[in-house]
C-alpha cells in the first residue's frame, strides 16, 4: 500500500528524457523536495523507519544533504556529509566508483564519531548503485556501523539494491 510519501513522489516527479546524455531518462526529485508537504512526509518515513537505529546520518552529496540534515534534526542525530573527491579538508578517505553514465570518487572525513557509531544513509535516488555502495564502504572503513540505507528514488531495471548486499534498504518509491 503506498505511503502519504509515496503518494507525493509520484504525484511531482519530473522526467527528462536524454539528461545529462543520450539514453538516459533522469528522474528529478527537485520538484518534489521543493513541495513544502511532500518534503516533510519523505522525511517523516525515513526517520520513523530507521527510528532507534542510528547516531548519525550521512547524507550523499548533493541532494543527500538535503535528506541528512532534515532526518537528523528531526532524530536529534549527528549528520555525515559524504562529498565528491577534493572538497572535505583534514584527513579523509577516499572511494572510487562507477556511475550509470561515467565515474566518480567520494570522501568522508574521519575521526568525527567515535569508533562503532551507527550510521544511516540517505540519499535520493538509487540506480546503479556505485554512489551508495561506495558510501557504504566509506562509512565502514571509517570505524562506523552501516545499520541502514534510506532513498526516496530506486530505478529497479538498474539492479542498485544488488550492490548493498543485506544492508536493509528502505525506499519510498520504486520504479
Amino acid at each position: 500500500m503506498p505511503t502519504p510519501a509515496a503518494d507525493h513522489v509520484t504525484a511531482l516527479l519530473a522526467s527528462y528524457q536524454d539528461f545529462p546524455e543520450t539514453g538516459i531518462l533522469f528522474r528529478d526529485l527537485n520538484p518534489v523536495f521543493a513541495d513544502a508537504v511532500a518534503f516533510r512526509t519523505i522525511i517523516d518515513e525515513l526517520a520513523e523507519r530507521f527510528h532507534g537505529q542510528f547516531d548519525a546520518v550521512a547524507g550523499i552529496e548533493a541532494r543527500g544533504f538535503l535528506l541528512a540534515a532534515a532526518v537528523g534534526y528531526a532524530a536529534g542525530a549527528s549528520v555525515l556529509a559524504v562529498r565528491k573527491g577534493g572538497k572535505l579538508p583534514g584527513s579523509v578517505l577516499s572511494e572510487n566508483y562507477d556511475l550509470e553514465y561515467g565515474s566518480a570518487c567520494l570522501e568522508l572525513e574521519i575521526g568525527q564519531l567515535p569508533e562503532g557509531s551507527r550510521v544511516l544513509v540517505l540519499d535520493d535516488v538509487l540506480a546503479t548503485g556505485g554512489t551508495i555502495a561506495a558510501t557504504s564502504r566509506l562509512v565502514r572503513r571509517a570505524g562506523y556501523r552501516l545499520t541502514g540505507v534510506g532513498v526516496v528514488l530506486e530505478l529497479t531495471e538498474l539492479l542498485g539494491r544488488d550492490r548493498l548486499g543485506t544492508t536493509p534498504l528502505h525506499t519510498i518509491v520504486a520504479l
